[in-house]
């Protein structure tokens, strides 16, 4: 895979005429994100001005309700034709594996390819303390993250989301074919922002990530386009 396949850019702009634009300045990207602000704001229209343009789709929903809702959500979802759908791993193994059910049949409804559905295991914003003092739940991060991680590959699923600080043990238990999504990744030269679970790209991939999701040092950067060709020159 070409590093520059490896990279996906968040659209995450309120409305389809900023993502439009932000498609236009970064035509050397094959790979987008589509979150919750986005999808809210546009519906499926984004999704197919993506697709019209030959861009892989990374639909960041992040799925979390109950089994059957969570089916109906993935079943529609799977009929869009993009490559990647998200659901949280807390939602339970029964939530997971009727998502995963709900993924294959809805793509064969459609006629179309199943999306990968990847778990997301602890949001990037989150930190150790966050988890124990928050959340109220007893184990270390790498230990929650990696448990997640395992729910989801016993559920049936193709990956999960993670940050790259959890990727090495991830890959080591789950194998090589478990697809391995990392967000909060940010370069040397870039502000952290919210993100408290970051490596670098370099760094990521060195430890097992298959895709990184680099959003702001690309579109909030004077020249979104060079800072992606920078990023994948860094890369190479």
């Amino acid at each position: 895979m070409l590093v520059a396949e490896r990279i996906i850019v968040p659209l995450d702009v309120p409305t389809a005429a900023e993502a439009i634009a932000l498609i236009d300045l970064l035509d050397e990207v094959r790979f987008f994100k589509v979150g919750l602000e986005l999808f809210v704001s546009t519906g499926p229209q984004i999704l197919s001005i993506l697709k019209d343009r030959q861009k892989r789709i990374f639909l960041d929903l992040k799925f979390h309700d109950i089994p059957n809702t969570v089916a109906g959500a993935c079943r529609a979802a799977a009929g869009y034709g993009v490559d990647l759908i998200t659901i949280h791993a807390n939602a339970g193994k029964n939530a997971l594996q009727a998502a995963k059910a709900a993924v294959e049949a809805g793509a064969e409804a459609k006629r179309q390819k199943p999306p990968k559905l990847i778990a997301i295991t602890l949001l990037t914003s989150l930190n150790a303390r966050d988890l124990a003092f928050d959340l109220k739940i007893p184990l270390e991060l790498p230990e929650y993250a990696l448990q997640m991680a395992l729910l989801a590959q016993e559920s049936g699923l193709d990956g999960a989301v993670c940050s790259p600080q959890e990727a090495q043990q991830l890959r080591q238990v789950c194998g090589e074919e478990f697809v391995l999504v990392c967000p909060g990744v940010r370069p040397d030269w870039a502000d952290k922002g919210d993100q408290k679970r970051s490596l670098t790209p370099a760094s990521a991939l060195k430890a097992g990530a298959d895709y990184l999701v680099i959003g702001r040092p690309i579109t909030a950067a004077t020249d979104p386009a060079a800072a992606f060709r920078l990023i994948c020159e860094e890369l190479a």
